[in-house]
């Protein structure tokens, strides 16, 4: 049995106590989030502790952001050094830094090379803070390769996107979300998009007009319900995608970097995008960055000086923390290690559901699994869940997620599954 007591006072940055810290946010911050009562004080590996000396174990990784566990030591030391040895500050764009050459050059290679049907030209990637703003410059691209190479007039570009997607909250990313709640009272939306039901080909091939420039899709679905894709159903897109002349895009933030068992979920189909977005763990979730990745050839015929920026995006810091992050993912195999935890968790999940009169579906691939309850009302199991040591969190309202650090150990799978047995299972003590 893990310990998840440890016999000291902790106190993390402050030791104000976590009602004022809590009355700090609920009068001084926006209403923006639905909290759960409880202040972190440390984060290490998979777990969290509060003041009090309890621990958590962590079951969302900061929606993968924490991909590597929290802190991890060599994303820390990496850090650490930058600081001391004075090269970690923010730099104007007018001039170079190693760190970010360095990191483009990493990034460029560690990414499969995107649309090959421009040729093997090698990537090219233009880095940004955080997974919204590179999701934006992916419209950019496709819609500037819709007037450019398709002879698309200017303003009548259409991109291709999906149902119950979730791809940030800004402006024009809210604009195509289909729920109300994240757009209701932001308007005029901006026009641009043409939203299908995730999963179904026949309807992206009715989208398809003379003024289409590009498909918009998260490999798998997050924050929509855990949503696995039918098989095929990439291949398919990039079929469509070929014989229209579109720019196929990947949204990776969530499901990238070894969080579905392969270093990118596209690689389960052997499917490869135009053009690929990543971020969240891609600094080893201590800096904010994030990337959009494309054929070179498309990179240099979209982006020319003054066309975007980012006074943050690409940073020294930010640089160093993702290259030592990159660094670990590749020592440490984490797409292998979440794929072989992924399948014990996923195969112990399945036997809950036949035991569970609460539990509808398990799906997921990976450390990427969702739990669909029958009532609809999954945020109840997760509150009770965190009283027994477990932060997990609901998705759509009606699926516990779960996604923990790829760094998961067996005795921690343990804890979890003990945990979920307790709520989801009537009469297990």
């Amino acid at each position: 049995m893990y310990q998840t007591i440890i016999d000291q006072e902790i106190k993390g940055f402050s030791d104000i106590p976590d009602e004022t810290i809590i009355r700090y946010e609920e009068n001084c911050g926006a209403h923006h989030y639905e909290r759960i009562p409880m202040v972190v004080r440390q984060a290490d590996g998979c777990w969290l502790t509060d003041m009090n000396g309890q621990k958590y174990l962590d079951c969302l990784a900061a929606y993968s952001a924490a991909n590597l566990g929290h802190h991890h030591p060599d994303v820390v030391k990496a850090l650490i050094s930058a600081f001391k040895g004075c090269y970690g500050s923010v730099i104007s764009n007018v001039v170079y830094t190693d760190s970010l050459g360095l990191f483009l050059e990493r990034v460029s290679k560690f990414v499969p090379q995107l649309g090959p049907r421009f040729g093997n030209n090698g990537n090219k990637v233009l880095p940004k803070n955080g997974g919204v703003e590179s999701v934006e410059t992916a419209i950019k691209a496709a819609r500037y390769y819709g007037w450019k190479n398709k002879g698309i007039e200017d303003g009548k570009q259409q991109i291709i996107v999906f149902k119950n997607n979730f791809h940030g909250r800004m402006i024009t990313v809210v604009s195509f979300s289909t729920k109300q709640k994240y757009k209701e009272g932001f308007g005029p939306v901006t026009p641009g998009f043409t939203a299908v039901p995730f999963g179904d080909l026949e309807a992206v091939k009715k989208a398809v007009t003379p003024n289409t420039c590009g498909i918009l899709v998260e490999p798998m679905q997050g924050e929509g319900g855990m949503n696995v894709p039918p098989p095929g159903f990439l291949k398919g897109l990039r079929q469509i995608a070929d014989q229209n002349d579109l720019m196929l895009l990947f949204d990776e933030i969530q499901v990238g970097l070894g969080r579905t068992g392969k270093r990118f979920c596209f690689e389960h189909e052997n499917v490869v995008p135009d053009g690929l977005i990543l971020g969240k763990a891609l600094s080893g979730g201590l800096v904010p960055l994030s990337v959009f990745v494309t054929n070179k050839k498309i990179m240099d015929m979209i982006f020319k000086p003054g066309s975007d920026g980012s006074t943050y995006g690409g940073y020294p810091l930010a640089c160093v923390a993702a290259i030592a992050a990159l660094d670990v993912f590749e020592k440490e195999k984490l797409e292998e290690r979440s794929e072989k935890q992924g399948n014990k968790l996923l195969k112990r999940l399945k036997k809950l559901e036949t035991r569970s009169p609460y539990v509808k579906q398990v799906r997921g691939r990976g450390l990427f699994i969702g739990i669909e309850v029958k009532d609809g009302n999954a945020m109840q199991f997760c509150r009770q869940l965190l009283k027994l040591g477990m932060l997990a969190n609901d998705s759509h309202g009606h699926t516990i997620r779960i996604s923990p650090p790829l760094t998961i150990n067996d005795v921690e799978l343990d804890f979890m599954c003990e945990r979920l047995e307790k709520v989801l299972i009537p009469g297990i003590e």
